[in-house]
């Protein structure tokens, strides 16, 4: 509370000029008060109309037409202020005025991937061709991939990592939050920042707005590590929502890590929140960790004036300068789609709630459509909105195992509500809904067929399809997707499967559940 105490003085300025302007308008304009709630109310049908036409999820567009129907001035406003894509554009053209530093060259994207992939099997070409298409996400042969099945050994395999490095350091999070964890990676930051490792470090600014403040950033700076705080929180504006709830960390070029795993002493168990906390990660080498250094590089570059070298990518200014048809040796040759190593390949690819798509959520879809014997899920909240929703009733009612582990405890109680009411409706199509009687799950995975599966930072809710930045990591044919098997099958047996007594509500219930439903968006 002392932290958030100290950002909400830090903001409160902002925000008391900012109602200060709403006032003085509302005293300017008050004489035709008349009028501008006429205008207002016409704004309102507009964008009513606009809601009605436009491509969007049903569950936002039914909470914003009864908003408008409710509060016609007020749902206008809010609508145009947040509610719409054009309000994360500030963040989006940062991210692209990064990606303007790093040549078009560094990664693999071009349209010669569709007629590769139809030559593959279905499933590749349905997922990945998907993502390349809105992305431009490059398929990479892995040379090597672990799956950590806990926070702990995920933990102890970053230290390990760390503790080599010989030239640079990235990291980026969604929660940092002094403790075991973060005390024992950042000491290895401060020893390897004097050693002259280029230390740099992304953090959420609202997601750590409790557990980090501004004078542990000044001290990381003055031990010579680079920080930047994503989406700094100054005014209640338009992009207060859209977080970057992304999870990585790069080390050389060599080895990346990711998964569901943040900065915080109850991702590795250290301290007790909500039970046992269940979470997975991965890492992997190779070619395809340029990927990672690619991600991160947009979003530093676009809120830093310190570029990230161009080095890091396997390329010098003097051989860019040279020719605009630069392969880096980072770059998998264009018709090469073979695993070339024999363990399979991978895509990594950023989620933005300024994309013309939901990558993430047309992807699920994809995966439970093309499913032949199972498709199962990791998540730890479940509102999965409609178009995914039908996915999954469609695909279980085909007859496909689909199977779901939730939490047996839940982090957040309203959002846990939200999630049960969900389970009716999978249930009576066939979908297995288990809960983890241990404690809480923080894993976001998927896994389809023995062939294809999917891991990273994406929960299977609305804020992380739809408003957050996200990254996520599709294996194919990958020992990976048969770590994670292995471990979800083994995550069942601590597991209770929900049944019948698991859904009675009674009228009451059933009238609460659908009052919260239709705020799911927003939760």
């Amino acid at each position: 509370m002392k932290k958030i105490f100290k950002r909400l003085i830090v903001i409160l300025p902002a925000v008391l000029v900012e109602l200060l302007v709403i006032y003085l308008i509302y005293t300017w304009f008050n004489p035709w008060a008349r009028q501008i709630q006429s205008g207002f109310r016409f704004l309102s049908f507009l964008l009513v109309l606009y809601l009605v036409s436009y491509r969007q999820e049903g569950a936002y567009r039914v909470l914003w037409l009864l908003l408008f129907s409710i509060l016609p001035i007020p749902a206008a406003v809010a609508y145009v202020l947040w509610g719409n894509k054009r309000t994360v554009r500030p963040i989006t053209d940062r991210v692209k005025n990064g990606e303007a530093y790093i040549p078009k060259q560094v990664l693999w994207r071009n349209g010669s991937l569709r007629t590769d992939l139809r030559q593959n099997e279905n499933q590749l070409h349905n997922g990945l061709l998907y993502v390349n298409q809105l992305c431009g996400a490059p398929l990479c042969s892995l040379e090597g991939a672990i799956y950590y099945p806990d926070g702990e050994s995920c933990w102890q395999a970053m230290l390990s990592e760390m503790k080599k490095a010989e030239k640079y350091i990235y990291l980026e999070y969604f929660i940092v939050e002094d403790g075991l964890m973060w005390g024992s990676m950042r000491e290895i930051l401060e020893e390897k920042a004097a050693s002259g490792v280029d230390v740099r470090f992304i953090y959420d600014d609202f997601g750590s707005v409790s557990t980090f403040s501004k004078e542990e950033e000044a001290r990381l700076r003055g031990k010579g590590i680079s920080v930047v705080a994503f989406n700094e929180i100054k005014f209640i504006g338009g992009t207060l929502n859209n977080r970057s709830h992304r999870k990585m960390l790069i080390i050389d070029g060599r080895i990346a890590f990711s998964g569901g795993i943040n900065l915080a002493d109850e991702y590795i168990n250290h301290i007790e929140r909500f039970g046992y906390w269940k979470d997975i990660g991965f890492s992997v080498t190779g070619e395809c960790v340029k990927n990672f250094v690619y991600l991160f590089a947009c979003f530093w570059n676009g809120y830093s004036p310190d570029a990230i070298p161009l080095e890091r990518f396997g390329i010098s200014m003097e051989e860019w300068c040279k020719t605009d048809n630069l392969e880096s040796p980072s770059l998998l040759p264009v018709n090469d789609l073979k695993d070339k190593n024999g363990k399979g390949l991978v895509m990594t690819y950023s989620d933005s709630p300024g994309a013309r798509d939901p990558i993430s959520y047309n992807f699920y879809i994809e995966l439970l459509e093309n499913a032949k014997e199972y498709a199962w899920f990791y998540t730890p909240y479940l509102m999965p909105g409609d178009s995914l929703l039908d996915a999954f009733v469609r695909t279980a009612k085909r007859g496909v195992d689909v199977r779901i582990i939730m939490p047996g405890v839940p982090d957040k109680k309203m959002v846990f509500r939200i999630s049960r009411s969900y389970y009716r409706t999978l249930m009576d199509a066939g979908v297995k809904i288990y809960q983890y009687s241990p404690g809480f799950v923080h894993a976001k995975a998927a896994l389809s067929d023995d062939e294809i599966c999917t891991i990273g930072s994406v929960n299977l809710d609305y804020r992380s399809l739809y408003l957050h930045f996200e990254n996520n990591s599709i294996f194919w044919k990958s020992q990976i997707l048969f770590d994670l098997k292995e471990d979800y099958l083994k995550t069942l047996k601590d597991c209770e499967k929900m049944g019948e007594k698991d859904l009675r509500r009674g009228i009451p219930g059933t009238l609460l559940d659908g009052i919260l439903r239709i705020f799911a968006p927003l939760c």
